[in-house]
């Protein structure tokens, strides 16, 4: 490539040249740093007393600058941060929210973990933006919610898990372990894994949920405290529980018949619960009915045989008015409860033989045999 001159060749005398004494570069120059120092002597110099470096001058900069250096050390503690003091990188304290200190650096630093902020996990599913939603929506990650149960079944399980850390294990949170979120993620779908693959089918899917997810709780929180994580999970909440898609039209089919099961159950042991305590109530009625026949027939007969030895005694003492006495109630008993009409035949001979008097006279109850202790009073009073 030739080179382009004015005014002479390449070694000539003109004003420019690649190894020629003249300019070589058209643009800004560099800052002269001799400058630069010069002017900072003399700007320095005026703020101090005398306009020189006196020894006094040297300390006021030098109280300037340590004042500087320690309120550098001042720091401020958002409300769901907690402060993690190091001192030559070494835990030494914590510091709660607020405005703080702590020794300048390089002495003391302090780093501000989101202590006090309770962090969502999701298993199984991810939120993605919908650009024509314009929003976000949940897809499923089936590598993640595809567990294996006890009964060599899949289950299809999406759950999520509330953690923070620990109070006063911000320490290990921040050096025990590199990827916190990572740890806790895999952490929980392991321990998911293991509790799913010691339970059936049918359990988690219908009533077992709340014990799955305490089961689950119990078995993270041992791994992280054996990792010294500094971690605590505050809740673990199971979305969705399903069969594989590719058998869930089945598996409904299944639970339908297994709820009209349970029902016709539930209806035959209501019917059972309504007859059996009918009938026994009944047995129990004609029991009673019995044992107060058997009472009824001991006491007369207790009653009897009580009158005839209060009888028979009055009969020793005076048989014949006794023998009457026991004719006329006698009588009395069994003509009590007949129909009769009592007539003088002597005067009556104006009554027709075949006149169906019975028939005429008004009809009347049976009286009622009179009990033992009524016909002893009726014998007593006689």
């Amino acid at each position: 490539m030739p080179w382009k001159n004015q005014g002479g060749g390449p070694w000539g005398s003109g004003p420019k040249g690649p190894w020629g004494s003249g300019p070589q570069s058209v643009g800004p120059r560099p800052p002269d740093l001799e400058d630069l120092l010069r002017r900072g002597q003399d700007r320095l110099q005026q703020w101090l007393p005398g306009g020189h470096f006196s020894g006094m001058g040297i300390a006021l900069v030098v109280v300037a600058a340590l004042a500087i250096w320690f309120a550098t050390g001042i720091f401020r503690v958002q409300s769901e941060e907690l402060g993690v003091v190091l001192r030559f990188g070494k835990y030494v304290r914590d510091a709660q929210p607020g405005l703080r200190y702590h020794l300048p650096y390089p002495i003391e630093t302090v780093l501000l973990p989101k202590a006090l902020r309770v962090n969502t996990i999701s298993i199984g599913m991810t939120l993605i933006d919908d650009p024509a939603r314009r929003g976000r929506t949940m897809r499923d990650v089936p590598e993640e919610s595809l567990m294996l149960t006890g009964d060599e079944n899949i289950v299809d399980v999406d759950f999520t898990v509330l953690w923070r850390i620990k109070p006063g294990g911000a320490g290990a949170f921040l050096f025990n372990i590199q990827n916190p979120e990572g740890t806790v993620k895999a952490v929980a779908e392991s321990a998911m894994r293991e509790v799913i693959g010691r339970s059936q089918i049918q359990p988690i899917l219908t009533g077992a949920r709340t014990t799955t997810e305490q089961s689950v709780q119990e078995l993270m929180q041992k791994t992280l405290d054996t990792y010294g994580a500094g971690i605590q999970i505050t809740q673990v909440q199971m979305q969705k529980v399903d069969p594989p898609a590719q058998v869930i039209d089945a598996f409904r089919d299944v639970q339908a018949a297994r709820a009209d099961f349970e029902r016709l159950q539930n209806e035959a042991q209501t019917y059972a619960n309504s007859v059996v305590p009918e009938a026994r109530g009944r047995a129990a009625q004609i029991l009673q009915d019995a044992e107060g026949y058997k009472e009824q027939a001991v006491a007369e007969a207790k009653g009897q045989s009580a009158r005839f030895l209060k009888v028979y005694e009055e009969y020793k003492k005076a048989p014949d008015v006794t023998r009457e006495r026991i004719y006329l109630e006698t009588m009395e008993r069994v003509l009590g409860g007949s129909e009769k009409l009592v007539y003088d035949g002597g005067q009556g001979q104006n009554i027709v033989p075949y006149l169906p008097l019975g028939e005429l006279t008004p009809r009347r109850p049976p009286a009622a045999p009179a009990t033992a202790g009524q016909q002893q009073q009726g014998g007593a009073t006689r």
